[in-house]
C-alpha cells in the first residue's frame, strides 16, 4: 500500500481544496493517506467548519474517512484556532518542539508532500 502524508502550510483556501481532494482521491486510490495542517493552514481550522464555506464539505468527507492526521499546536496556538481545532477533536501534533515533525512519517515509509 502507498502512504502519503500531505503536509499543508499555505493558508489559501484554494491551496487547500486541492489538499483536500487529492487527500480523498487517494485514500479511494487505496492509498493511506494523513494530512497534517501546519502553518497558516492552521488559520482555516474554524472557517472549514462553518456550512456556508465552501470546502466545508469536502472538510467533513475528509474528515469522516479519518484522512486529517491532526494539527499543529504551535502553529495553531500562534494563528489564535487552538481551541477551534480542540472543538473539531483534531489532534494536536507537538512531537518536534511544539510542530509536528516529517521524520516519523519518513521512518514509517510514508512519501511527504507538501503544500
Amino acid at each position: 500500500m502507498k502512504k502519503v502524508a500531505l503536509f499543508v502550510f499555505n493558508g489559501d483556501p484554494m491551496c487547500f481544496i486541492h489538499v483536500l481532494l487529492n487527500a480523498l482521491d487517494m485514500h479511494e486510490k487505496g492509498y493511506e493517506v494523513k494530512t497534517v495542517i501546519e502553518g497558516a493552514a492552521t488559520r482555516l481550522i474554524p472557517e472549514l467548519e462553518k456550512s456556508e464555506n465552501p470546502l466545508h464539505l469536502l472538510w467533513n468527507k475528509a474528515k469522516a474517512a479519518e484522512l486529517i492526521e491532526g494539527a499543529c499546536k504551535a502553529c495553531s496556538r500562534k494563528m489564535e484556532t487552538l481551541e477551534a481545532a480542540k472543538a473539531q477533536g483534531l489532534s494536536l501534533l507537538d512531537n518536534m518542539a511544539g510542530h509536528p515533525g516529517m521524520a516519523h512519517y519518513r521512518d514509517a515509509g510514508f512519501e511527504i508532500i507538501s503544500f
